[in-house]
This record gives structure tokens, sequence and C-alpha cells, in this order.
């Protein structure tokens, strides 16, 4: 398995970060990313409580209405919550730890830290491949492809939403088989495929786009991990090829060892655009 990790580009998330007003970045989402980045560095005091709007105004250089926007932007992404008459405190959920191992399973990587997971299908078509993903699936140009979009939640909340290609000569049952079983691995087993492996994974982040903002409920400027993934069968022919979009404040993506051992790598929220995105 081949684990690459696309360029970073720096969207405002670094240390010691400006507020630029004229950057074409709203000025409410660069005061959330700044708070965000301070709230892990201990902004909360003991018990997760948030200063008050007027001490972050003073704070950050900005009015209480950006402050506010901004708390609003975090709250709605899991970051924050407000308790009516007691004010505004960190959530304590932690980000759940995904593993991008040899055999990469949404519900085995999750199961033990949630109670409750879920998988939807927002589409699916039947539809010639195009370049990249007939030459990831080993196919001809054209050739005709099954494809999948999906909805994964964790708890009841959105965590990755997924747009998967299968060769349709082979999988020509996939959608059907995942409207039934809500696992792209029960649907292959289904389908004949009893085991398949990961080859390759290239990770970047990026700013969530409008489709991303609308499933997975988060707020304009939020980051979202992307995985670019090609499956193979235990002979090593393509299976899928996959592009999955991990909201980053809910996932961390660990990177293991093909034996489940880590590989000491990690990949919090960072910023970068990925090369792959597709509309």
């Amino acid at each position: 398995m081949t684990v690459g990790f696309g360029s970073m580009k720096n969207l405002g998330q670094g240390e010691g970060a400006v507020i630029e007003r004229r950057s074409g970045v709203a000025l409410w989402r660069q005061i959330a990313d700044r708070m965000r980045r301070e709230i892990a560095a201990g902004l909360a005091d003991e018990s997760g409580r948030m200063p008050p709007e007027v001490a972050l105004a003073a704070r950050f250089g900005v009015n209480r209405h950006t402050v506010r926007s901004a708390i609003a932007a975090l709250v709605q992404e899991g970051v924050l919550r407000a308790e009516q008459g007691r004010g505004t405190f960190v959530e304590g959920r932690q980000r759940l730890a995904y593993p991008i191992r040899a055999r990469t399973r949404f519900s085995e990587g999750l199961a033990s830290q949630t109670r409750e997971l879920n998988a939807a299908l927002l589409g699916h078509g039947v539809e010639p491949a195009p370049d990249d993903v007939a030459r990831a699936l080993g196919l001809q140009a054209g050739a005709r492809v099954v494809r999948l979009e999906t909805l994964s939640q964790a708890d009841g909340r959105p965590v990755s939403r997924g747009r998967g290609w299968f060769d349709a000569e082979r999988f020509g049952g996939m959608a059907k088989a995942f409207a039934r079983t809500r696992s792209v691995t029960a649907s292959f087993k289904a389908l004949g495929l009893t085991d398949y492996l990961r080859h390759s994974t290239v990770v970047t982040a990026r700013h969530a786009d409008a489709a991303d903002l609308r499933d997975l409920q988060l707020s304009p400027g939020a980051i979202v991990l992307v995985t670019i993934a090609v499956n193979v069968d235990t002979e090593g022919r393509p299976v899928q090829y996959s592009e999955t979009r991990f909201a980053a404040d809910r996932i961390e993506l660990h990177v293991e060892g093909s034996e489940g051992k880590a590989a000491g790598q990690a990949f919090p929220p960072a910023a970068a655009h990925s090369p792959f995105t597709r509309k």
C-alpha cells in the first residue's frame, strides 16, 4: 500500500496568521480559524468555557458581531456549543481516528469509537469512465463504470461524503447492492468479491465546497480532508477508485502499516487544494 500527501497550501491556518481585511476571506471566517487554533492552545478555561464575546472581540481586534458570527460557525461545525444563560463551551467530543491501512473499512475503523454508524446512497449512475477513472481502474477510455455518491454518519453527525467508481462489467449491481446493505464491503461480497486491499491513497486538504457545506453540515470556510484511493482484489486488479471528503473537525486520518501497526503518520486538519477534486 502506498500513501501520498499532496502539496499543502497555506489558507490562513498557520501559527501567527494575521487578520487580513482585504484578503478575500470573510473576516468572521478568519476569526473562526484563529479561534479554532487558540482553542487547541488552551483559550478556554478548565471547564471548557470560552471568554465572553467582548473579551474575544478585544483579543482579535474586531467587533462583537464578527465574533458572534465566528462562534456561530464553530457551533455549526461541532467545535463549540452554546448554553443558554451560561455561555459558550468547547465541545468535548474528540475527532474520530480513521485508520488507512491494507484493509481500509469504514465500519471496522470507527466501530469501537462510536455507538452508531450509518451510510446513505445520495445518488448513482452508469456512465463512460472519465480518463482518470479509466486509468485508475485499468479500463479502456470510455468503458462503462458504476458511480456511487454516498454519505457516512457517526452517532448522527455526518463525517464524510464519497464518490466511488466501479467497473460496470464486473460490478454492475453495485448500486442496488449498496442501497440494500449500506456498505461497500458488504456490496462487494454480495457481488462475489470476498476480500480487497488498499493499493494507494493520496491525502490532501482544502476548504469545503458547496456540496461539502450542504451534506456535511459545515459552515463556509471549513476544512475537509480529501483522500483519493484505489482498492484492488487479492490478485491486484483494481476494483474501486474513490474520492472521499472528511469533515476535518470530526475525523483524523491515521496511516498504518500493512499489519495494522501505526506507521507514525496522522493527518490533522490542514489546508491545500486537491488536484483530483471533481465537480
